[in-house]
């Protein structure tokens, strides 16, 4: 016995929904349910959604649940991610200190210093290009500060900068061009 759709639509409402619906696949299935509200088998239905008749039973599932918009694709939600908030504070704290030179063997912190780091003090495997993503959500970006020595004085690169003339002077030529006259 084939599973009964909502009471509350019929094949006309589902035929507008598809015609206003922005995803595709949305719409095919909306027609395919539509068949089914005219008394087409679900064979047919499936034949119209271009799919297998389980399938349609997903659809009618989903539909009778949630609507039309129960039949919208839905991004997969992925896997967990593996820091969890205990790795994020920490590393929260150990981005705001900054390397320590001496003891973490770099000036300033790249993505894969941070993916060492945290293998040192988690043993926790995580790729660059996830700990970057986590990075972001944690309101950071790649921005990075000029590096300075350590050693650098206040006012030496003023001293060694270049500047111009104060006030630039007319060429000789055009001077003794418009003098002759």
């Amino acid at each position: 016995m084939p599973i009964s759709l909502r009471e509350d639509f019929d094949a006309a409402q589902l035929r507008l929904l598809a015609r206003r619906a922005k995803d595709a696949a949305q719409a095919r299935r909306l027609l395919a349910l539509a068949a089914i509200y005219d008394g087409a088998t679900r064979a047919e239905a499936a034949a119209i959604g271009s799919v297998t008749r389980q399938i349609v039973r997903d659809w009618v599932v989903k539909f009778n649940a949630n609507g039309p918009v129960g039949l919208i694709d839905r991004k997969p939600p992925g896997q967990p991610s593996r820091l969890n908030d205990t790795h994020r504070i920490a590393l929260k704290a150990i981005i705001e200190r900054g390397p320590i030179p001496a003891v973490h063997g770099v000036v300033r912190w790249r993505i894969i210093d941070l993916c060492q780091w945290i293998w040192e003090e988690f043993r926790l495997t995580v790729a660059k290009q996830t700990l970057s993503r986590e990075l972001r959500a944690m309101g950071y970006r790649k921005l990075t500060a000029r590096p300075r020595h350590h050693a650098q004085a206040e006012g030496a690169i003023e001293h060694f900068k270049k500047v111009s003339p104060p006030v630039w002077m007319k060429s000789r030529s055009r001077r003794a061009s418009t003098a002759a006259p």
